[in-house]
């Protein structure tokens, strides 16, 4: 691994993910806001000769410790733009990619994804992880994070592990037009339903308010491209943690962010970049951060 942003004396050399890296599925300190506490910080990173640990790549991925509510996604995305390949992310990315993903989620109090990708994907429920226990409990977080699926019409399997298995319940953020007796089917099987839209579809800005009101601050989203797209629209997308795979897929395979195109772009600020094997780990925060 080596990082390429910030530049430091640990710029080269093997760094927080260790390993050659090669296979992505679903499974404390805050970040630094300029770059000189981002080199202090990173100073005192591992010997780049030696792999991190979980708990120091949790360092470096904190989140802002000044921030009530921060929304961060996490996806992947190949050289000419595919999100997936085949309808799953896992075929595009590697070993390295996958520490990243667990890592952050062992940070967030609540993974935040659309039906499509639970259905697709496979979604189990997220995991408590020993390596980011003690950093929980300190932050009074739960065990593990819970899983928020957004959808408009509940067209899930609400007896798959993702509803019968958690160890949180699991969370169904829906409008108040979804169908009662989709939502008299979910309450059944153990989840809990979080309204946020007067009509049967989700308002991007109003999930996220209505997730940190249940005390849920620290949200990441895993997309898929159409929701992540929403987030974007709606302006309510603090962070992206980008994994740039070194893959061509061609085809017609979506981007990481779906929907209408922004009438104006939203600009984003790069934060830092890691590499290992050709893979990119990059951190953008909205240009609205990126002065601070």
């Amino acid at each position: 691994m080596r990082r390429l942003l910030p530049v430091t004396d640990q710029t080269s050399g093997r760094g927080p993910l260790g390993g050659t890296g090669s296979a992505r599925v679903p499974t404390g300190a805050s970040a630094p806001d300029d770059l000189s506490a981002q080199t202090q910080t990173q100073a005192a990173a591992p010997a780049p000769d030696r792999e991190w640990s979980l708990d120091e790549l949790a360092d470096a991925y904190a989140y802002p410790a000044d921030r009530d509510v921060w929304l961060r996604a996490n996806m992947v995305s190949t050289l000419d733009g595919a999100a997936q390949h085949d309808g799953r992310s896992q075929p595009i990315s590697s070993a390295a990619d996958m520490r990243v993903f667990g890592t952050l989620r062992g940070l967030a109090d609540v993974v935040v994804v659309g039906a499509e990708t639970v259905r697709q994907e496979g979604y189990r429920p997220a995991r408590a992880r020993e390596a980011f226990a003690a950093r929980r409990a300190a932050d009074g977080q739960a065990p593990a994070p819970a899983v928020a699926v957004v959808s408009a019409g509940l067209d899930l399997d609400f007896s798959s592990p993702l509803f019968t298995e958690p160890s949180v319940p699991t969370l169904l953020v829906t409008g108040a037009g979804a169908p009662a007796d989709r939502v008299a089917a979910a309450r059944a099987a153990g989840a809990e339903i979080v309204i946020a839209g007067d009509g049967a579809a989700v308002d991007p800005a109003r999930a996220v308010r209505a997730l940190a009101e249940r005390g849920l601050r620290r949200l990441l989203t895993e997309g898929g491209p159409r929701l992540l797209g929403q987030f974007v629209a709606a302006r309510v997308l603090d962070e992206l943690c980008l994994t740039v795979s070194p893959m061509l897929t061609a085809g017609d395979a979506q981007r990481i962010a779906g929907g209408p195109a922004l009438t104006v772009p939203e600009r984003f600020a790069l934060r830092s970049l890691l590499e290992e094997d050709g893979f990119l780990f990059a951190r953008y925060h909205q240009g609205r951060h990126s002065a601070e």
